[in-house]
């Protein structure tokens, strides 16, 4: 008896015990999953696609993002960078005219059959704010050659300037042959190349990435809506960007929206159905601004932190970062966040240049790091006079010898 009553005591409180462990492990388990756990990517029904914050560069989502695809009308928006770039140097404004040549007449050329158009003819004057809205929101392939030729002096010419910009952004998977991006060999782009040209219209040329946003355009008498159906979205604030659609390219849409001081940008290629690129770009879009935030814990020219200078005419350096610096955390995240740096040497001796880089900043969230980023010298420090390297000379040396 005295047996039995002590094997169910065991047994009871092994199960009390089991039982409080399941609890504590389920409470910490929570706690866990609030602080870290993100759902992974929704299912993207597209041959590739990309999600990146536009203010860190981060890319939050992503498959087969560097595929080589067909772009279609998403060639367009280097059409655009390459308008607005022109215009922000001065080279011709909104109001000048474009005289329409035969070469950008529907009609007279069978390639526009079937396409997108802004339905101009030979001979008309046309302002070139009218044409890039023919361009941006009409997906004009009409109106591609008429700015061409004007901005460029002809086709070839412009296509140039076009893969001439591929090569300034930095792009690895992009080659243009069309300003229009009708199909034609060897002209491809990926998801990746095309939200950093997205992103590039955003930061470069914000005047001409306005017209994104437009829901409808008027030219002679014929009223077309933006193509792009997420502006119509009261869920998201979408602004742009641009999409596009052949038989061999399927239906692709960059799209970028903003919440707060956040900006996400998405790529979808190679949709299966014109609303279908909507649907998967909401989804991308809406994950991003569920569960990440951008932030700023770093202002250009703030000092992070100061440093010894040894030979120089001051004898500490401010440190920090040369631009605005923006990172993309879990939401909720931020007082987690803790920053620390290392030197690249052990001592700073003068000259020191302003921004001349001279370490590395770690951020960490639960003890690892989860960006690095430059840590720059913010304001010039010059060589001391003879007398004051003399006595920094004699002080480092004691400072070697005595730690």
């Amino acid at each position: 008896m005295k047996t039995t009553f002590s094997a169910r005591f065991v047994q009871r409180m092994a199960l009390t015990t089991a039982l409080c462990a399941v609890a504590f492990s389920a409470a910490h388990a929570d706690d866990l999953n609030i602080k870290t756990m993100i759902p992974g990517v929704p299912q993207i029904d597209a041959e590739s696609y990309v999600l990146i914050d536009y203010n860190s560069g981060k890319v939050l989502a992503e498959q087969n993002a560097d595929a080589r695809r067909d772009p279609a009308s998403l060639t367009k928006m280097m059409t655009s960078y390459v308008i607005g770039q022109a215009m922000k140097a001065g080279k011709f404004k909104e109001s000048d005219l474009v005289t329409i040549g035969n070469d950008a007449w529907a009609t007279g050329n069978p390639v526009f059959k079937g396409s997108s158009l802004m339905f101009l003819k030979p001979g008309m004057q046309v302002p070139v704010s009218q044409l890039i809205r023919g361009i941006n929101l009409q997906s004009g392939n009409d109106a591609c050659v008429a700015m061409a030729d004007f901005a460029a002096g002809s086709q070839d010419a412009f296509v140039g300037l076009m893969n001439s910009y591929v090569t300034a952004l930095g792009l690895k998977n992009s080659h243009f042959q069309t300003v229009h991006g009708l199909d034609a060999d060897g002209q491809y782009s990926s998801a990746r190349d095309m939200a950093l040209i997205g992103q590039a219209l955003i930061r470069d040329v914000p005047n001409e990435y306005s017209i994104y946003k437009e829901k409808e355009f008027t030219f002679n008498g014929i009223r077309q809506t933006n193509r792009n159906g997420l502006l119509w979205d009261n869920s998201l604030n979408v602004d742009g960007i641009k999409t596009g659609h052949t038989d061999k390219a399927g239906y692709n849409l960059v799209a970028s929206a903003t919440e707060g001081q956040m900006r996400l940008i998405s790529a979808v290629m190679g949709g299966r159905t014109f609303k279908g690129r909507e649907t998967e770009s909401k989804k991308l879009l809406t994950w991003g601004f569920r569960f990440f935030e951008t932030v700023n814990p770093l202002k250009a020219g703030k000092e992070f932190a100061s440093e010894p200078v040894w030979f120089g005419d001051n004898d500490r350096a401010s440190l920090g970062v040369d631009k605005d610096l923006y990172l993309t955390i879990p939401r909720g995240r931020m007082k987690d966040l803790k920053a620390s740096y290392v030197l690249n040497t052990t001592e700073l001796h003068a000259p020191l240049q302003k921004n001349q880089v001279v370490g590395t900043i770690n951020f960490q969230l639960d003890g690892k790091t989860i960006d690095q980023r430059p840590l720059v010298v913010l304001q010039e420090i010059p060589e001391g006079n003879f007398f004051g390297k003399i006595i920094d000379y004699i002080k480092l040396m004691f400072h070697h010898w005595f730690g």
